[in-house]
């Protein structure tokens, strides 16, 4: 896999451009608490054991949504790094707020387009994880294009993970588990680790998110697919 950085694609959003109300809680977390775990919205490149302070490794968690499973993540895993992106305020502002509760030293928060960082701002095989939780599914045929999970975006992932990291991704769409399925166990640079064309069993270590409980209350299936970076030949 080459080192150079990868194309900047537009045509694949992390995100639906919606708007939230911020809480005063909110609103005083971003003040308050951004400038210590929060990594401001630019271009530059991102050294990841300066922003952190140690050279652990490094999970990533693309739309982390109000940020409950990613705190979780940290708490449980004080040994590993935790970089969140999240482009609505509320949810980033949430997130804050749970690092102060716990006392989560390991967490770095960015609100921007997912898409910006991933593309522009994070070396090469600078992660050992790859976190999308419940990313819009896009329901609608012709929005399809529109789905973070493709080809494309694969090819980035790839390059921004060490050899041997982890890529996982969950959802509880029926189509959209499919999809992923078939151009994850399509893409070279990736292994299924349940095998080829099988979804692997919910992880213990992944806490339940408020898109998940909904899910359930809907009577939805949840899909979990657990893909490992193969080593550089």
């Amino acid at each position: 896999m080459s080192s150079a950085k990868p194309p900047k694609i537009r045509t694949l959003r992390s995100f639906v451009r919606r708007q939230g109300r911020l809480t005063q809680g909110q609103q005083h977390a971003l003040e308050h608490w951004f400038p210590r775990f929060g990594i401001s919205a630019d271009s530059d490149l991102i050294d990841l054991d300066q922003v952190f302070g140690n050279t652990h490794p490094v999970i990533l968690e693309i739309g982390f949504g109000n940020g409950e499973s990613l705190a979780q993540n940290a708490l449980d895993n004080p040994d590993r790094n935790y970089l969140g992106i999240e482009v609505h305020r509320p949810g980033a502002g949430h997130l804050l707020l749970r690092i102060a509760e716990l006392e989560l030293s390991n967490v770095r928060v960015i609100i921007q387009d997912a898409m910006d960082v991933i593309c522009e701002r994070l070396p090469p095989a600078s992660l050992s994880g790859v976190q999308v939780f419940f990313p819009d599914p896009w329901h609608k045929k012709r929005h399809h294009k529109r789905r973070l999970v493709q080809t494309e975006f694969l090819d980035i992932i790839a390059g921004l993970l060490k050899p041997g990291g982890g890529l996982h991704l969950a959802t509880d769409w029926a189509p959209y588990a499919a999809h992923m399925l078939a151009v994850t166990d399509a893409h070279p640079a990736f292994v299924n680790q349940a095998g080829d064309g099988r979804y692997s069993e919910r992880p213990a270590s992944r806490p339940l998110t408020k898109f998940e409980r909904r899910g359930h209350r809907l009577g939805h299936a949840v899909y979990d697919l657990l893909l490992t970076r193969k080593q550089d030949d």
